[in-house]
């Protein structure tokens, strides 16, 4: 999601292997040596950016929770006034879609690690989803202004279900339009 087109930084590219890891291992089965390795830094190198592997998998949870609602929110501002609730739907269906073509080990991340969070980094990431799921609500009521509230969010829920499927779908180099290299 990122719009950056400079180099990763060492701390991105210690959080992309260490998202890469924990969903291919889970967050036990990996350890801060492999995580240094991935990235060409010793395994204690590790603790020059991170606090510990707790610290790394909130700040890939919290992050991507916040991405997703800057993104969406930077989206609805672009386009307040210019486009109408359709296309501002489309943009967000759109930002979504790339976001889980391209940080799938973000969702499945998120599916099997979400509890090992401290409850203040969960209550926080649970806090930015919410503010995601209810901006998509509002738009999707625009287009469709007779749907009831909750039928929106049920919708909401349904199509992030089906976006957040991806990791499922095979691997990365078997996508439509989507490289091999993450």
């Amino acid at each position: 999601m990122a719009t950056r087109t400079d180099a990763p930084t060492r701390r991105e590219q210690i959080l992309k292997e260490a998202a890469r890891l924990f969903a291919e291992r889970g967050f036990h089965g990996v350890g801060v040596d492999e995580i240094g390795a991935a990235v060409g830094i010793s395994g204690p190198g590790l603790y020059r950016h991170f606090a510990g592997k707790d610290a790394m998998l909130a700040e890939l949870l919290v992050g991507i929770s916040g991405q997703l609602l800057t993104g969406a929110k930077r989206r609805l501002a672009e386009s307040d006034g210019v486009a109408g609730p359709e296309a501002v739907l489309d943009s967000l269906i759109e930002g979504h879609i790339d976001f889980a073509l391209d940080d799938r080990p973000l969702i499945t991340l998120h599916d099997r690690e979400l509890d090992r969070l401290r409850d203040s980094d969960r209550k926080l990431v649970r806090q930015l989803q919410r503010q995601y799921v209810e901006l998509w609500v509002e738009v999707v009521r625009r287009v469709h202004p007779d749907l009831a509230e909750p039928a929106a969010r049920s919708a909401v829920h349904s199509v992030f279900g089906l976006l957040n499927s991806t990791p499922h779908l095979g691997r990365r180099g078997s996508l439509p339009g989507r490289g091999a290299t993450a």
